[in-house]
């Protein structure tokens, strides 16, 4: 079987699986890291929304054959490390606006909150309607307008 190499939160991890599972898959059922969820396995839903070098992207859709050995997976496990506290500001910001209800979908959302407000920073300007208006991540629940106050408190701390 052949052996897939990453960063995972900080820590290089080797894995032995084929080449087409999706890294979903891999991060759940052989790494045991089950912040990122499934929900459509698509990459529509983005309940698994992690970031891959930073960025937002969807395990659900991305085969561990595509993944390099440089490649740093940040989920919501490894989030509060790279602010180097025990919850990133984000995460503070979703439990004083209380976001979330079921909760399913809030790893997800959180993920993608941070990388769009660190695309809107590079870009020059803080986080608006504009950036909120791309991030797809569906709540079940429909609690984006407190996602969306959660959003700005949280960016306002990091």
């Amino acid at each position: 079987m052949p052996q897939h190499t990453f960063i995972l939160n900080g820590k290089p991890v080797s894995v032995d699986v084929e080449d087409d599972v999706r890294l979903l898959w891999v991060l759940r059922d052989v790494l045991g890291v089950t912040g990122p969820k499934y929900g459509c396995g698509l990459g529509v839903c983005q309940a698994c929304t992690s970031h891959i070098n930073g960025k937002a992207f969807n395990p659900c859709s991305v085969p561990v054959k595509d993944v390099r050995p440089t490649d740093e997976v940040t989920t919501i496990e490894g989030l509060p490390a790279t602010v180097g506290k025990d919850l990133h500001p984000m995460q503070e910001a979703w439990l004083e606006y209380d976001v979330a209800q079921c909760g399913y979908c809030q790893p997800g959302q959180i993920m993608a909150a941070v990388a769009k407000v660190r695309q809107a920073r590079a870009a020059g300007h803080e986080i608006g309607d504009a950036d909120f208006d791309e991030i797809r991540n569906i709540c079940r629940c429909g609690t984006y307008h407190r996602i969306r106050e959660a959003i700005r408190a949280g960016a306002k701390n990091f």
